[in-house]
């Protein structure tokens, strides 16, 4: 069988990234690896059905613009149970201060989900 491991994504504040993922998404941090010769730190973030994602820092990082209209990749989605929790969710951390990108919502094709501005600018879907 083959799936997804992990998505790696690079990040100025490790430390509010892992926090953010943890306080709002339940994710479990793993302990921190540091590489003391190139400076690279990293964690990997570990949520329910085995998902992970690795956030990695390294002194020489340069950011990227703004804009949410580029290749790659585009935002985190979090599958949340219901269209209760998404409205929960999105609402706290609207209270936390952080931008809300859309929603809560029903898409045209019918889902639940709301979009948020998370920490560094990175888009967090949140769907029931």
């Amino acid at each position: 069988m083959m799936h997804l491991e992990h998505v790696a994504l690079y990040v100025c504040d490790l430390e509010g990234i892992k926090d953010f993922f943890v306080e709002f998404f339940d994710a479990v941090p793993s302990a921190l690896y540091h590489n003391p010769r190139t400076n690279f730190k990293s964690y990997f973030l570990r949520f329910d059905g085995g998902t992970r994602l690795e956030v990695m820092t390294r002194p020489e990082l340069l950011t990227q613009n703004d804009t949410q209209m580029r290749t790659g990749y585009i935002h985190l989605a979090f599958k949340v149970g219901s269209n209760g929790e998404v409205d929960r969710i999105t609402h706290l951390l609207e209270k936390k201060g952080y931008a809300i990108a859309s929603g809560p919502r029903i898409t045209g094709d019918g889902y639940y989900e709301s979009q948020i501005v998370g920490i560094e600018g990175n888009i967090i879907e949140i769907c029931a």
